[in-house]
């Protein structure tokens, strides 16, 4: 239950998630339209960085109107005296699942989300911006199967070198850890380890994995390919996520359309083994810990996730 009834005119239905300093709102107007509401409070001068992180979220979404990238419609700031004391964004409310609460059912389903993904990211690399926070939970499948890129707080125009290390440590790049500059390659990466994950149900080696108190070095025989773990992985998908999560920049793809062709070729892999009676379901079953999480009877490839409420927009 929300801890409003209703916030600036907006009648508040629930509360979607909490994070640092903030809190997401499922809300509607005086014309029943939905929509989320992030509210972030500035209790104390440190939390100016989160402040500046909702500005910067509206800002970058602003300036982008595809239908992977959601949109962010309306910010609002609440002045104590000549101080902002918090800051309302009200933004395009999208029902669904992230994908680290809900997985493909196979390989193509697969493919084809993380294309769309990449055409997403594309669209903001052309207009100048890195999302830099790219991830399962950033990630939502929307009702009708399509995708929704979200959560543009740590997004930055290409070129930029942070003042301090930003990102999710099981798919942060090599880049973001050292803060040398941040390009489309950062979100490449990204998504590529994300890539790894969905695959394998594990987490590519990082330089500061979760739960990590140093810094870790990945080597070439500590990170296996995703065919390695899961034998029903199309060996093009499997090359391409390798070649997605290379630790030099300019050795990964050089743009997101290359990822998304790429896909579509892995895509049509799986299509023909599919057809020719070979998938999991048939003649394969996913290696190691990979066949202990796989959806279901069918073992098609995917690894199997949690059957725990969605989480809705709690970006």
């Amino acid at each position: 239950m929300a801890e409003f009834s209703e916030i600036l005119g907006y009648e508040v239905l629930a509360t979607l998630g909490v994070g640092a300093r903030s809190t997401i709102y499922a809300v509607k107007d005086g014309k029943s339209q939905l929509f989320a509401l992030k509210r972030v409070v500035k209790s104390s001068p440190s939390d100016q960085r989160f402040v500046d992180q909702a500005i910067s979220e509206h800002e970058v979404a602003q300036k982008f109107d595809h239908p992977t990238l959601r949109k962010s419609i309306k910010l609002i700031r609440q002045r104590n005296f000549i101080r902002t004391s918090e800051i309302l964004v009200l933004m395009e409310m999208v029902d669904g699942a992230t994908l680290e609460k809900h997985q493909p059912e196979n390989l193509g389903a697969l493919c084809q989300l993380c294309r769309e993904v990449a055409q997403g990211l594309g669209v903001m690399h052309k207009g100048g911006y890195v999302h830099a926070d790219i991830k399962p939970n950033n990630i939502m499948i929307t009702d009708k199967g399509h995708i929704k890129i979200i959560d543009f707080g740590q997004s930055c125009p290409i070129g930029t070198v942070k003042e301090r290390i930003q990102g999710t440590p099981d798919y942060i790049a090599p880049e973001q850890v050292q803060r040398r500059s941040i390009t489309p390659q950062t979100d490449v990466f990204n998504l590529g380890a994300t890539m790894y994950w969905l695959l394998t149900s594990k987490h590519v080696p990082t330089l500061i994995p979760k739960g990590s108190a140093g810094i870790s070095l990945r080597t070439e025989d500590t990170c296996k390919t995703p065919i390695e773990v899961n034998e029903l992985v199309p060996p093009a998908l499997s090359s391409l996520v390798m070649d997605c999560i290379q630790t030099d920049a300019p050795k990964r793809p050089d743009t997101m359309v290359q990822v998304a062709d790429r896909l579509e070729i892995a895509a049509r892999q799986f299509e023909r083994r599919d057809q020719n009676g070979n998938n999991g379901g048939q003649n394969g079953e996913p290696k190691g810990d990979a066949k202990d999480g796989a959806k279901g009877g069918a073992n098609n490839g995917v690894k199997g996730g949690s059957d725990g409420a969605a989480k809705r927009n709690a970006s």
